[in-house]
């Protein structure tokens, strides 16, 4: 009788443990880190691919994952005024649901990109979708419409004529968006249960396309705080009030993001300078700054003690986290536009020509283990979720999975 009351335990944890989410931009931390292992090293079109499904319009906003859904955004239309949001089966790619709508704002974009730019994000409740055009939509997860706001409404002269980029985040009950421009440039955070602004705050007047991270308590900080980053530097905002915590004023990158490795964040300023948020003091601490460092377009990471970052020219360069001092380069073929992600002791690169690049690192070298050509552009940072890669380009989202 003990025997069978322990199994039917186990059991019913085995079924209700919850899936390997990755939930916004660069996963739930914004790390672009993931703890899943074995994941496919090689691939092509009819290798280790679990299924692809074809998407009816642009995106360069990158897949998100939450249980067994992916969800992802495109826009369509001569004008790109039509947005579509789509929930996918993660098993086998066919389309549970799709939503579509109208866009408020201003749709114009650089060619290169489109309205679909910024990452959905969610809270594993809800689904939240922001277009260039300033469109925010809440959806639940079957899809319900929650609430949607056009927020050129309440602010006509936000636009950028490149197109907006940075991707929400959620902290708690707080959505926060930045829409930042060279005219009327703001960030906002919003009830994620009605969808009205707790706060709005005013931004420097400046194109921006970095997405915030989250500095939390849980990896040592005072208070959950979301990290606001601009060609002025960096404001840490309170998520409920909106309130700046604290501030680096020393200057920062406006395409890549900074991301947060055991309570440090390191920043696209000077290169890359890793700061230590304040404790019991009003100003954060500079670790270390190197300027060789400085990353294009692509996002930093910070995985396994070593700091990775892409330079214009295509060489992944591997650096000391903890000093800053630089280890090792290795040219990869680019050019590159998302970030790479890390998983099982791997790096993974996916170039705009369609070719996902496999990096093992090393103390003293990196090895590039396989290139894998899809075929197609790609722009997005993949998204890793139960044993699987999601990576979308403008007419398709794939799935590669060992079979």
């Amino acid at each position: 009788m003990r025997l069978f009351l322990l199994i039917s335990m186990v059991m019913a944890c085995s079924t209700t443990l919850p899936a390997a989410d990755w939930r916004q931009f660069r996963g739930n931390d914004s790390s672009g880190v993931s703890s899943e292992k074995d994941l496919p090293v090689k691939w092509s079109a009819t290798e280790n691919i679990g299924w692809k499904a074809a998407l009816p319009g642009r995106g360069l906003s990158s897949p998100i994952v939450v249980g067994d859904r992916v969800f992802v955004t495109c826009s369509s239309g001569f004008r790109h005024d039509r947005l579509h949001v789509i929930c996918l089966n993660a098993s086998d790619g066919k389309i549970r649901w799709e939503r579509q709508f109208t866009a408020t704002g201003r749709t114009m974009t650089f060619p290169k990109i489109c309205n679909a730019t910024p990452s959905p994000a969610s809270d594993g409740k809800r689904v939240y979708a922001l277009f260039s055009s300033n469109d925010l939509v809440c959806l639940d997860l079957d899809g319900n419409l929650q609430w949607y706001r056009g927020l050129t409404y309440d602010h006509p002269n936000v636009s950028n004529s490149l197109g907006m980029a940075s991707s929400p985040v959620v902290l708690g009950d707080t959505l926060v968006a930045q829409v930042e421009n060279d005219s009327q440039s703001l960030a906002t955070g919003v009830d994620v249960a009605t969808g009205l602004s707790r706060w709005t705050i005013e931004r420097p007047k400046r194109a921006n396309w970095t997405s915030a991270v989250t500095l939390t308590k849980a990896s040592g900080a005072e208070e959950d705080l979301v990290l606001l980053q601009s060609s002025e530097g960096i404001s840490a905002i309170q998520p409920l009030t909106g309130n700046a915590a604290w501030t680096y004023p020393d200057g920062a990158s406006t395409i890549p993001s900074s991301v947060i490795s055991e309570g440090i964040v390191y920043i696209p300023s000077h290169g890359i300078t890793a700061l230590r948020p304040p404790r019991g003091s009003a100003h954060p601490e500079v670790v270390w700054r190197q300027g060789k460092l400085g990353p294009a377009t692509p996002s930093p990471l910070a995985y396994d003690g070593r700091l990775y970052s892409v330079n214009g020219a295509g060489v992944l360069i591997s650096a000391d986290i903890k000093t800053g001092e630089e280890k090792w380069k290795l040219r990869l073929t680019g050019p590159f536009s998302g970030t790479p992600v890390a998983a099982g002791g791997l790096l993974y690169f996916f170039n705009e020509k369609g070719v996902g690049q496999v990096v093992k690192p090393g103390d003293e070298s990196g090895e590039l283990v396989s290139s894998n050509d899809l075929g197609e552009m790609f722009m997005c940072t993949p998204a890793i979720s139960n044993g699987a890669i999601y990576i979308r380009s403008d007419s398709t989202l794939w799935k590669i999975s060992n079979k």
